[in-house]
C-alpha cells in the first residue's frame, strides 16, 4: 500500500471517529469543528515535541524547542499525562488546562487554542484521545501527515459548513497553482483575508520541496475580520512549524500591518462581491491608488489591497469573481490604470466547482511589479483552465498535482523561466511548446499586449484572447454537455437543501432560547 493510500485511509479513518463527536455531543453540527481540531493539534504538537526531545533530550531548555521550531509542551499537557489520566478524572478540564499550559509556554498562540471540552463527556473525550494518538496509528507514513490531516479536517469541515465554510479554506489544489506561479522563495509574505492559513501553509511547502528552510526564508503577515478564524490560522502555523504574525481587523477599515510596499508577496482568496462597504470611511485610503469604486461591490478593493501591498519587486495573486475581469463602470476605469501602469502580469481562468461553497468558476489574478523594464512589461500572458480539472465527485472537482505542474510551466516560460518535471509533465511540455520556447497555444494560452487588451475594452476574461482549441466539425458531445448541465442543476438542489437545513436549524436553536 503506498504513502498516499495509506494517508488517505487514516484521513478517512480519523474523519469517522470525529463524526462520532457530532453524534454523540450536544454541539451543533457548525460547532463540533473547533473541539477536533484543537484535540489534533495537541496529538500533532506532542508528537513533534516527543520527536524532538529524543533528539535533545527531554529536559532540554523550553528555547532550544522552539529554536528548531518546534513548540514546547509541558507535562500537564503531554498527550500521554492526558490518556493516563486516572477513570473518574474530568477529563475536559485536563484538555482545557493543557491548552492553557502550551498557550503560557508559547506566547504566539496566546488566545489561539479552544478551551470548551468542559461542555463534552468524559466518555466521548476519552474515545477521541485514543482516536487522535497518531503516534500509534501513523507507522510507516513519511512527510507532514499530521499537518496533511489538519488540512484533511479543514476541508472536510468546510465542505460541511457551506459558506461559512469557504470564509476559512480555499481547495489545496488551488492553492498550489497560486503557489507555483508566484514562487514566493523567500521574503515577507501578507494575506489580508487569510482565513485558517493555508496560502502560508502551501508557500511553506514550495520553498522546503526546493531544497530550502521555511522558518529561515519566509515571514508571514496575515489579517483576518473572524477572531475564531484567525485563531485557526495561527493553530495551522504552529501545526506546521510556521511563526507569524496574524492580526484580527476588519480589512476594509484596519491596516493592522501599514501594507503599502511592505510585502515580496501577497496572495488572498477574498470574499467575492461583498456589497455595504462604508465608502466615507475609506476615502482617503492610501491602498487605493487606482480610485474608490462608486459600484457597491469591494472586488476593486481587494484587487488594490492586494497591489498596494507589494514592493517593487513584489509578486501577488488573488482568487476573484469571474465577473470582476469585465466589469464595467468605475472598476473598468480602475482595471484600465492597473493594466495601463504593468502590474497585471498574468490571468489564469479556472473550472467550475473548484470550490466547495460555490458551483461558479473564478479567476487568478497574478500581478508581478518586477517585470517592469524587462520584455514582460506591455504584455499580459492569458490562460484558460477551464477544461482542466480532475472529477473528484458529481459536485467537486480538482487540479491534479501535473496539471498544476503544467500550468505553472506555461507560465515559466512565459517568463522565460526553467520549467519543472517533478510530476511528470516533460512530455506535454513538449508537445505544446516542442522549441522549448513560449508559443500561443490556441484554446489554452496566449500573450496580449496592452494595446490588444485596450482594444478589448480593457477585459482581462482569458476567454477573449486564447480563442478556441481547433477540433473537427462534429467534435461535440451533446451527452457530455446535457451532462455537465445536470450536474450543476444536481448541485445547486443540493446546496439549496443544505441552506434549508441550515435555516431549519437556526430557526429550533432560536425556538429553544426563547422557551428557555
Amino acid at each position: 500500500m503506498t504513502n498516499s493510500t495509506t494517508l488517505t485511509a487514516l484521513e478517512r479513518r480519523l474523519w469517522d471517529a470525529a463524526d462520532q463527536m457530532r453524534a454523540n455531543s450536544k454541539l451543533k453540527s457548525h460547532e463540533y469543528s473547533t473541539p477536533v481540531l484543537g484535540l489534533v493539534f495537541l496529538s500533532y504538537a506532542d508528537h513533534r515535541f516527543q520527536a524532538k526531545a529524543n533528539e535533545i533530550g527531554l529536559h532540554a531548555d523550553p528555547d532550544d524547542f522552539m529554536a528548531e521550531g518546534v513548540l514546547y509542551v509541558p507535562e500537564k499537557a503531554r498527550y500521554s499525562h492526558l490518556l493516563k489520566l486516572p477513570e473518574g478524572a474530568n477529563i475536559g478540564a485536563a484538555i482545557n488546562e493543557a491548552m492553557n499550559a502550551i498557550e503560557a509556554q508559547n506566547p504566539d498562540l496566546a488566545g489561539a487554542l479552544p478551551k470548551i471540552y468542559n461542555r463534552l463527556d468524559n466518555s466521548l473525550l476519552a474515545g477521541m484521545l485514543k482516536s487522535f494518538t497518531f503516534s500509534d496509528i501513523s507507522a510507516g507514513l513519511q512527510g507532514d501527515v499530521f499537518g496533511r490531516v489538519f488540512e484533511y479536517f479543514l476541508g472536510e469541515f468546510a465542505k460541511r459548513e457551506g459558506q461559512l465554510g469557504g470564509e476559512f479554506y480555499t481547495p489545496q489544489s488551488l492553492v498550489k497553482l497560486m503557489v507555483e506561479i508566484m514562487e514566493p522563495f523567500h521574503g515577507k509574505i501578507y494575506d489580508p483575508a487569510c482565513g485558517s492559513g493555508g496560502m502560508f501553509v502551501h508557500s511553506a511547502r514550495f520553498v522546503e520541496e526546493h531544497q530550502r528552510s521555511a522558518a529561515d526564508d519566509l515571514s508571514v503577515y496575515g489579517q483576518e475580520k473572524t477572531s475564531e478564524t484567525a485563531r485557526l490560522a495561527r493553530m495551522n502555523l504552529a501545526i506546521h512549524g510556521l511563526s507569524g504574525d496574524i492580526k484580527q481587523g476588519n480589512t476594509f477599515y484596519e491596516d493592522l500591518h501599514t501594507s503599502p510596499g511592505k510585502f515580496d508577496f501577497a496572495m488572498a482568496n477574498p470574499p467575492f462581491n461583498v456589497k455595504g462597504v462604508d465608502k466615507e470611511r475609506i476615502a482617503n485610503d492610501k491602498r487605493l491608488p487606482y480610485g474608490l469604486p462608486s459600484t457597491d461591490n469591494a472586488n476593486y478593493l481587494w484587487l488594490q489591497y492586494i497591489a498596494s501591498s507589494l514592493n517593487s519587486k513584489g509578486r501577488a495573486g488573488v482568487v476573484m469573481a469571474n465577473s470582476a475581469s469585465d466589469a464595467r463602470g468605475s472598476e473598468q476605469l480602475i482595471r484600465q490604470r492597473m493594466i495601463e501602469d504593468g502590474v497585471v502580469d498574468v490571468m489564469v481562468a479556472t473550472s467550475s466547482n473548484l470550490f466547495y461553497t460555490v458551483t461558479l468558476p473564478a479567476t487568478l489574478w497574478f500581478m508581478d511589479k518586477a517585470k517592469k523594464g524587462t520584455p514582460r512589461e506591455d504584455t499580459v500572458l492569458f490562460i484558460d483552465a477551464r477544461n482542466t480539472y480532475q472529477q473528484v465527485t458529481r459536485a467537486i472537482r480538482e487540479l491534479r498535482d501535473d496539471q498544476v505542474e503544467l500550468l505553472a510551466n506555461i507560465v515559466n516560460l512565459y517568463r522565460g523561466e526553467q520549467t519543472e518535471n517533478r510530476h511528470g509533465t516533460a512530455e506535454k511540455m513538449a508537445e505544446l511548446f516542442p522549441d522549448g520556447q513560449y508559443r500561443d497555444v490556441a484554446g489554452l494560452c496566449k500573450v496580449a499586449t496592452r494595446a490588444e487588451i485596450a482594444a478589448q475594452g480593457y477585459s482581462l476574461n482569458p476567454g477573449r484572447y486564447v480563442g478556441v482549441e481547433a477540433r473537427a466539425a462534429d467534435d461535440f458531445d451533446f451527452g457530455v454537455r446535457l451532462s455537465e448541465l445536470n450536474e450543476e442543476l444536481e448541485t445547486l438542489t443540493a446546496e439549496a437543501h443544505e441552506l434549508e437545513e441550515r435555516i431549519g436549524e437556526n430557526v429550533r436553536a432560536l425556538l429553544e432560547d426563547v422557551s428557555n
